[in-house]
């Protein structure tokens, strides 16, 4: 007699074959499915997203900016890192950045760190000036402090020749947690040192320092994994650049925000000054605002229309990082508790992959060549991207 089939038999057997088939294959694409998955993450973080989901602010679109209308509204030259920038009608600069542009800045004196106005917040009303050399007399930086101080009007020399320098202490400055910066304490000959001076303002032992003649390269970028330009003090490179129109961007999202995240209701009606932002350089005439997150390479000259060799490339090579610096009122030195990070925190964050945790208003640049730019003056755009 022939065995009959058990159908019910082979189907109980056919699918657990199967099942255990996908099983294997589940696990054999899972990695695969990851690592797809990972990088459609990180996409998102950059282009528009935080890794945690904050909002960010989308790429810009390229079409709505008009690139034929962009001009410098404003030069700022800040001599001594975080105290009062002065606006200037033009300035020459080198590869360093600005002519006496964040040349000098003020230290502790137990171990040569430099101090900003994330800790003091009222060094934003030290105004130091520069003064020209003369046919009588060498060019000097003047330092002058707010009446209600009592703290008297010094000045260092503007250019120290190699015999002051000799008699001046030479030390290596502490900034962002690097002592590589050479620096020399200033000093004057005329009543109490600036050092003294300084440290009755500031409220904590202090000098004056002035850059020294050995280079100080800046970090390297996503871009530029090899940059070997120069800087003074500046935080990172030596040149930044923010729109007005950024700014007035900037200002609308605070208006939206008012009464909420500590958001004062004067917001509703106050500016929000540009100098917050210590740019160097202001333009406007894009249409938009964030024009300089894909400003990658441009050149600055009077000729409306580019003129081969009229003036050297200017390259952004990051977007500018924020802290709660840009809260400081740059006029009283009191610092709001919340605008503008918490507002660039909502709108502005996850734009720089390398910082995606941190809002960014405008961008660091270098220069590639001596050069001089004007207010007024064009920007003729080489080349955009990402910056």
């Amino acid at each position: 007699m022939k065995q009959m089939v058990d159908l019910p038999t082979i189907w109980e057997h056919g699918r657990a074959t199967l099942q255990t088939l996908w099983i294997s294959i589940i696990f054999l694409l899972a990695p695969f499915a990851y690592l797809v998955l990972s990088q459609r993450s990180k996409s998102k973080s950059v282009a528009g997203r935080s890794d945690k989901g904050e909002a960010g602010s989308a790429a810009p679109d390229h079409s709505k900016f008009d690139t034929s209308n962009i001009r410098v509204t404003k030069i700022l030259i800040h001599p001594i890192k975080s105290c009062k920038g002065t606006s200037v009608p033009e300035a020459n600069y080198t590869l360093e950045g600005f002519d006496n542009d964040r040349k000098w800045c003020i230290i502790k004196t137990h171990n040569n760190a430099v101090v900003t106005a994330r800790d003091v917040a009222k060094m934003v009303l030290i105004h130091p000036r520069i003064i020209p050399a003369s046919s009588s007399e060498a060019g000097r930086l003047e330092v002058s402090f707010p009446k209600e101080s009592g703290c008297e009007t010094f000045s260092v020399p503007l250019n120290p020749t190699k015999e002051e320098l000799q008699d001046w202490e030479n030390l290596n400055i502490s900034l962002w947690g690097k002592d590589d910066i050479e620096g020399y304490v200033c000093q004057t000959n005329i009543g109490r040192s600036p050092s003294e001076i300084l440290s009755e303002y500031m409220g904590l032992p202090v000098h004056l320092a002035v850059k020294g003649p050995r280079q100080r390269i800046c970090p390297p970028t996503i871009r530029f994994p090899n940059l070997d330009a120069p800087s003074y003090f500046q935080d990172g490179y030596p040149l930044l650049i923010v729109s007005e129109e950024s700014v007035a961007a900037a200002q609308e999202h605070i208006r939206g925000m008012v009464g909420t995240q500590g958001i004062e209701e004067k917001w509703s009606s106050d500016t929000l000054q540009i100098e917050r932002f210590r740019p160097n350089i202001v333009i406007k005439g894009a249409g938009a605002p964030f024009f300089e997150d894909i400003l990658t390479e441009f050149t600055i000259d009077s000729h409306h229309e580019a003129v081969d060799g009229a003036s050297s490339i200017v390259r952004l090579v990051r977007k500018c990082t924020r802290c709660v610096l840009p809260n400081v009122h740059p006029e009283t030195g009191v610092r709001d508790k919340a605008v503008p990070l918490k507002v660039l925190m909502k709108h502005r964050r996850g734009l720089d992959p390398g910082r995606p945790r941190l809002p960014c208003m405008g961008c660091n640049g270098i220069f590639t060549a001596n050069g001089v730019v004007k207010v007024g003056d064009w920007i003729h755009v080489c080349e955009t991207g990402f910056v």
